[in-house]
């Protein structure tokens, strides 16, 4: 999954605000090998300022207009908003990413279930832009969160198949429950559905390895890829395409030939 940020505030520096230029990134990440390209229009990053529902509209649907037509395209919006997930669907995109696993707005599990299209429910602490202390297991707290937002989607209408779960690497977590969560990955398989994890770029990475900015976390976000895949992960969030898509189609090769 290729991330286009449709954002000025990206906390990864790499917002593309202007759609023609944003679509053309969507394009290039295909290019590059990514499965889905994943357009979202308000930053999720800690202290970043919510966006009101027409800003993230014209962020989001002209790119999603400009991407879905094109041969072997598959878009998904990055949305906690019903009214943009709703006319995101309309333009063209193929899946929702809610990073509030559909608690961010009332109205959004029924956007969900009447759109038919697969939904990536993800755990965050109360809202991601407000870190929070360390729980004492991070992996039983986070199960605990995605069976219950699983039974509520399915309570809303939307159908168990077209489900998928992010544990929320980052968002309100500490170095070490994320360090934990990559290490205990493949405990989340228990609930039956693909498993989403995005860590590229993520502030941890950053931190573990010396402070480095966003722009060189290459390798550490390489690092995290290769044990999200031995773990059982079956979709990576990624900006740097071509070099996880070399780093995934190696990791495969080793743990999941034949």
């Amino acid at each position: 999954m290729g991330i286009v940020n449709a954002t000025p505030d990206s906390f990864s520096g790499d917002g593309v605000v202007a759609p023609d230029a944003a679509a053309a990134l969507g394009r290039r990440l295909l290019a590059e090998g990514a499965d889905v390209i994943d357009v979202g229009g308000e930053s999720s990053r800690p202290g970043a300022t919510g966006v009101p529902v027409a800003e993230e509209l014209g962020r989001v649907v002209p790119v999603i207009e400009r991407l879905a037509g094109d041969r072997g395209m598959t878009v998904c919006v990055d949305t906690t908003k019903a009214e943009v997930a709703r006319r995101a669907v309309r333009a063209g995109a193929a899946m929702l990413n809610d990073v509030s696993a559909l608690r961010g707005d009332p109205e959004m599990t029924a956007v969900a279930a009447e759109t038919r299209v697969p939904v990536v429910l993800m755990h965050a602490r109360s809202e991601p832009r407000r870190p929070t202390a360390g729980a004492a297991d991070i992996v039983a707290e986070v199960l605990s969160f995605l069976e219950e937002r699983i039974e509520a989607a399915v309570a809303g209408g939307v159908s168990r198949e077209r489900l998928m779960i992010d544990p929320g690497f980052g968002f309100g977590k500490t170095v070490q429950e994320n360090l934990e969560l990559l290490r205990r990955l493949g405990e989340f398989r228990v609930l039956g559905l693909p498993v989403v994890i995005g860590t590229s770029r993520k502030g941890t990475i950053g931190k573990v390895l010396g402070g480095l900015p966003a722009s060189e976390r290459l390798e550490g976000t390489a690092a995290t890829v290769a044990v999200a895949i031995t773990q059982g992960v079956d979709i990576i969030r990624v900006h740097d395409v071509t070099a996880m898509v070399r780093v995934a189609r190696m990791t495969d090769a080793i743990v999941r030939s034949g």
